[in-house]
């Protein structure tokens, strides 16, 4: 008897947890049948996004040093990373022989000058003899001839002098122009020549900084759609940012100076350079990173991020159909404000969504409107 009543305590507890469980249920679905919710009639409006490239960094000038003349290297005056100035000695290779090359050369000048003067007397007494009709005209003839002889070797002589002197020069290698100096791969004594493949150094005028990116083909005939022409394009184009490798934005702001006119075939884009300044030197020529371009877009249509939910990478939204909600797949663009998404495909003018309380919604579900917002 005792069994019984324990089974049917039992038994009571089960049926009375499943009313509540049923009651609840019936409460909570009666709760989102009858609840509210805030629409958006889509509109189209404007917006300013931005586009980002992949960017390469270039000094100004990237000057490979190479030597001019052969010969050991016997000083180097400058270390790597250097600021360097136009003008700057940075080497000295062997001066010795091409001193000795110049003494010679002003030495043979000095020879051909007196035999020039020698010739010059010697014309000068055979015209003399030969008024006096003394000598011959074939005489005189000679002695002149001897005398242009005399003066092309003096000639040869001051070239030959010249070039040992630009040679002598050419062993102070200095800098070509203001910048920060590269790596030094030789050091003191190593023989160096104009035939090496590896330069000495390089010099990088980074005072200012090209910004090299690219656009495919349809976006630069959509700016020259725009603009009508690229020439007015590079004029109205407004100043772009730069996004450094370590994910902080450039202090100061670039601009746009040259599109390439030439569509690269291998890769189908268009070769685009911007000028940044670099007054405090934080952009190293060799760099990468990422160009930042502001455009304004006119026409869009824009929802809130608020008002989508993502199901395996796929964004939806809840499109009101005849007071139902209808799940739909929305291609977007997000906006740098982190709030409202670019509609892309999958919604347009006129639809209307939900906005409010997507969470709670399922497709098919009846949505009772509470307020119809509008976008900013």
């Amino acid at each position: 008897m005792k069994i019984n009543l324990r089974n049917a305590f039992v038994a009571g507890v089960v049926a009375f947890c499943a009313c509540v469980c049923v009651s609840c249920a019936e409460e909570q679905k009666s709760t989102t049948r009858n609840r509210e919710y805030d629409v958006m009639v889509l509109e189209p409006t404007s917006r300013k996004l931005t586009s980002v490239y992949s960017a390469s960094i270039r000094g100004k000038q990237d000057i490979d040093i190479r030597p001019k003349v052969s010969g050991y290297i016997t000083d180097i005056y400058v270390k790597e990373g250097a600021i360097v100035k136009k003008g700057q000695t940075l080497f000295v290779i062997d001066q010795v022989p091409y001193e000795a090359e110049l003494q010679t050369a002003i030495a043979n000048v000095d020879v051909a000058q007196a035999s020039v003067d020698a010739a010059e007397l010697t014309t000068n007494s055979k015209e003399r003899l030969f008024e006096q009709k003394i000598i011959s005209d074939f005489e005189l003839r000679m002695a002149k001839t001897t005398l242009a002889s005399e003066r092309a070797t003096l000639a040869q002589a001051k070239a030959k002098e010249v070039n040992a002197r630009n040679n002598l020069s050419y062993t102070l290698v200095k800098s070509p122009a203001d910048g920060v100096l590269g790596t030094l791969p030789f050091r003191v004594g190593t023989l160096v020549s104009p035939s090496d493949a590896t330069p000495m150094t390089s010099v990088s005028d980074n005072s200012e900084m090209y910004v090299y990116f690219s656009m495919n083909e349809s976006q630069v005939l959509s700016l020259t759609r725009r603009h009508g022409s690229l020439e007015q394009a590079l004029q109205q184009m407004p100043s772009i940012e730069l996004l450094l490798s370590d994910g902080t934005i450039y202090s100061e702001k670039g601009r746009i100076e040259s599109i390439s006119g030439i569509i690269d075939q291998t890769t189908g884009s268009v070769s685009i350079r911007a000028r940044f300044p670099n007054y405090k030197r934080l952009l190293l020529s060799g760099g990468s990173g990422n160009v930042i371009l502001p455009h304004r877009q006119e026409g869009c249509v824009v929802i809130p991020q608020s008002a989508t939910y993502e199901i395996q990478d796929k964004i939806y939204a809840y499109k009101v159909v005849n007071g139902v909600a209808k799940s739909q797949i929305v291609g977007v663009f997000e906006i740098s404000n982190g709030k409202e998404y670019v509609v892309e495909s999958g919604l347009m003018e006129g639809d209307t969504i939900v906005v409010e309380g997507v969470g709670l919604l399922r497709d098919g579900m009846n949505v009772k409107i509470k307020n119809v917002v509008k976008g900013e």
